[in-house]
């Protein structure tokens, strides 16, 4: 039975997944979602599928970011392995890794010994500083790339200290960010006929997301700083507490600020001249924020939800995770996809947040286990069975 795509946007393309740990994976993941035919390389001197930290291959994580994809196992530190591996590439479309940048060169898998078999491959690599230059060699982790692309300055309460983010942003912007440039020279090779190299790093990806933050830097010459809850800019945007929980209010310049102040029952906010423009209001942030707090104290999440959107301010509750996942419009949007399996088992995994008209993304199959799919894919690529039963014989595969 042919293995189900998740869908036919990238079902003409091959991938060829060497990644690991996280920022990898998610590029993948994107791929995946949308239907390229994966292979994940597992690596044989590793057997039992441990290699990853997200945990076991059972555990939610590792099934959160392999979903959609076939395995097959692979020792690339053989030379017989690297020739198995030249000749899965020489019929694949995209090759990915995030080791450290010496170790594809160790190997002999690097973008130009490939490219030198394949000129239309697109390499997609993603490291934690980048593939050249002084920190190269580091290892690479998330929370170092929040802490030296600034985000950790910008996070937490003022005077707190430094703060990481709640997720690995770093991680998961790199590997956007690199399904994005594969995409792209995808489409560029479509015209010119030839592959090319995409590189990215955490670190890269971690000061892009700083955005406006870094913008203010470049531009202005101007530090931010830590502002906790508070937005840096929008005031009063924040957290504020009700009488059963919290409610986040955003207000972006003074017609929504206005209404803000009738919808909470202080109309002479409008005219105090403490709070009477933007530059009051930023300078004014603390006794501002204070005094809303006494007002939104007075009624329930529900109730601040209703009313404050009601008139036209933005306004909405702070979930835990399990609350967020009852939410009548996250259950609409159908986020929470059910994965097919042969266990019985209740999966259920994030879908891809996007959505296309013709051809929608789908949970199409469950992670694959250890070298699950070893046998049927080297056959797809025009390995005879003795040649296989060889390779097993010899520990290749």
């Amino acid at each position: 039975m042919p293995f189900p795509r998740a869908s036919q946007a990238l079902s003409r393309f091959t991938v060829l997944d060497l990644t690991r740990v996280r920022s990898g994976p998610t590029c993948v993941r994107q791929l995946a979602d949308w239907g390229a035919n994966v292979i994940k390389i597992d690596a044989l001197l590793e057997e039992g599928g441990g290699e990853q930290p997200g945990g076991p291959r059972g555990g939610s994580d590792f099934q959160n970011l392999h979903r959609n994809k076939r395995a097959m196992t692979l020792n690339l530190k053989d030379p017989k392995g690297l020739e198995v591996f030249k000749r899965l590439a020489e019929q694949a479309d995209v090759v990915i890794e995030n080791f450290r940048p010496d170790v594809k060169f160790k190997l002999g898998i690097d973008y130009e010994s490939i490219r030198r078999i394949n000129p239309r491959i697109v390499y997609g690599s993603i490291s934690g500083f980048g593939q050249d230059g002084p920190y190269h060699k580091r290892p690479g982790f998330d929370q170092i790339a929040q802490g030296m692309g600034g985000l950790m300055s910008v996070t937490g309460a003022p005077g707190g200290g430094p703060m990481r983010v709640g997720i690995p942003v770093a991680d998961l912007a790199g590997g956007l960010f690199c399904a994005i440039g594969i995409l792209t020279a995808l489409l560029e090779r479509d015209v010119s006929g030839e592959g090319q190299w995409v590189q990215t790093s955490l670190l890269q990806a971690q000061i892009f997301m700083l955005d406006f933050q870094a913008a203010r830097w470049l531009m202005e010459k101007e530090v931010a700083k830590q502002a906790g809850n508070n937005h840096p800019t929008s005031i009063p945007t924040g957290v504020f507490k009700t009488s059963d929980g919290y409610i986040n209010i955003a207000t972006t310049g003074g017609r929504i600020w206005e209404r803000c102040a009738q919808a909470i029952g202080a109309p002479d906010l409008i005219t105090d001249p403490d709070y009477a423009t933007a530059p009051a209001r930023s300078k004014n942030r603390d006794a501002l924020n204070a005094r809303i707090n006494t007002l939104t104290e007075e009624k329930s999440t529900e109730t601040w939800v209703q009313e404050l959107n009601a008139a036209g301010v933005p306004c909405g509750p702070i979930y835990s995770i399990d609350q967020m996942f009852e939410d009548a419009q996250v259950k609409h949007l159908g986020i929470a996809q059910a994965v097919p399996n042969d266990e019985n088992r209740h999966i259920q995994l994030v879908g891809q947040p996007v959505t296309l008209s013709r051809t929608p993304s789908r949970m199409a199959a469950r992670p694959p286990e250890f070298g699950e799919q070893t046998e049927e894919v080297l056959a797809e690529f025009g390995f005879g069975k003795d040649e296989i039963a060889e390779l097993r014989q010899r520990k290749v595969v």
